[in-house]
């Protein structure tokens, strides 16, 4: 009678087969983030009520194709995109920060190359032409302490047909009164829907035209939001800090 005999594997195969499995893990995951989906977080309220500070969402980044910013710190360097599709009116897309080519954005695209934006007591107007707005119930913003603040919130509805919902807290604001900005070629004009608290296009020295270029990817869904009451640490206060009816909404 034989009977068949196994060889236990050294620790050293034991360890390099760990090594490769993890290093494919990570190089399917990187080529995941770079050509499909990235994760990012959202850190300020200026796409509220559309984003809530702490909402976690995935960036499609083949949507409008591929520039040296859809690399991890822009390793590969080229000018310009790549099976380039044009973001469209009322996309919510993340953009490289012009003036530094590093810091993420999240903002509304409202402007196209070519379009002349102006702001008049509140109401955005594109080509002249007034972009209409709904009044809507308040948007109730929650304090982790309790509070509740209710501020005013309109539905906007773009020349081809988007709507989404903006927020005016600060009736004749500073950025409520604009000249008209005329968008450049291969660039985009971009809102927040928070419009008394979002730096963006309005504001030459903070964000300014927007190039294509910098364009990242657009935001398509909500995989996860947390109201930042509960420290990573603190495992059992999650489940009441989860914002569970957010989790997996798409974005518009």
């Amino acid at each position: 009678m034989s009977m068949a005999s196994s060889v236990k594997p050294s620790t050293g195969e034991t360890i390099w087969d760990n090594a490769k499995t993890i290093g494919i893990a990570l190089l399917i995951a990187l080529l995941i983030r770079t050509f499909l989906f990235q994760p990012f977080n959202i850190p300020s309220g200026s796409m509220m009520g559309t984003l809530l500070v702490g909402d976690y969402l995935f960036v499609s980044k083949f949507t409008y194709g591929y520039s040296r910013f859809s690399f991890p710190f822009g390793i590969v360097p080229f000018e310009g995109r790549v099976m380039s599709r044009s973001p469209e009116r009322g996309d919510v897309v993340v953009f490289k920060l012009p003036s530094d080519g590093r810091t993420d954005y999240i903002k509304r695209v409202v402007g196209l190359p070519g379009d002349r934006i102006q702001v008049t007591a509140g109401v955005l107007y594109i080509n002249d032409e007034q972009v209409p707005r709904e009044r809507v119930e308040d948007f109730a913003y929650r304090f982790n302490d309790g509070r509740v603040v209710y501020v005013p919130q309109y539905r906007e509805t773009l020349p081809n047909g988007v709507q989404y919902l903006t927020l005016d807290s600060t009736p004749n604001g500073p950025e409520d009164n604009t000249g008209v900005y005329v968008v450049p070629e291969g660039h985009l004009f971009m809102m927040g829907d928070n419009r008394d608290n979002s730096a963006d296009s309005r504001e030459p020295s903070a964000v300014g035209y927007v190039p294509v270029a910098n364009v990242v990817g657009r935001a398509e869904v909500k995989f996860f939001s947390t109201d930042g009451s509960a420290a990573l640490w603190e495992m059992w206060r999650w489940p009441g800090a989860t914002r569970w009816g957010r989790i997996l909404q798409g974005i518009e």
